[in-house]
């Protein structure tokens, strides 16, 4: 019989995948528990239209990221710290204060974990990537400052 997953299950597949089982598995175990539905015209219906909707948000996704980085690669941002008398920041430049810059200065909205940067403890311009997609990445500059 053929049923499509609701839920992944162990060792037979993940969720929304058409797979072919024994009769007795699929009714007696796999239908009662909600972990599956039988494959019929209606089912395969809204599994094809789920799969074409998940392919056109990809799509979309790229589209953006890469519009994303068209806007930002290979420009520059400025953050201000406070330091010592010896140009040493107190504390150091992070990620969230890189991510909240991009989002003033360039109207993109970046999670801090997709910032790539080393240790920002002194004045200077340093380099920096901002992964948007998994096939995209920005590369900056940031410029600290007072």
């Amino acid at each position: 019989m053929d049923v499509i997953l609701t839920q992944d299950v162990k060792s037979l597949g993940k969720k929304g995948e058409k797979v072919s089982v024994s009769d007795g598995y699929a009714r007696n175990f796999l239908m009662p528990k909600g972990l599956a539905k039988q494959a019929n015209a209606q089912a395969l219906s809204e599994l094809k239209d789920r799969e074409a909707s998940q392919a056109f948000r990809k799509a979309e996704d790229l589209k953006n990221a890469k519009e994303a980085a068209a806007k930002m690669d290979g420009r520059n941002i400025t953050v201000t710290a406070r330091a010592g008398a010896n140009g040493k920041l107190f504390g150091a430049v992070t990620a969230k204060e890189l991510a909240e810059a991009l989002k003033q200065q360039f109207g993109v909205t970046v999670d801090k974990r997709k910032i790539t940067l080393s240790d920002i403890k002194t004045f200077g311009t340093y380099p920096f990537e901002v992964k948007l997609h998994s096939e995209v990445t920005a590369k900056m500059t940031v410029t600290v400052g007072e």
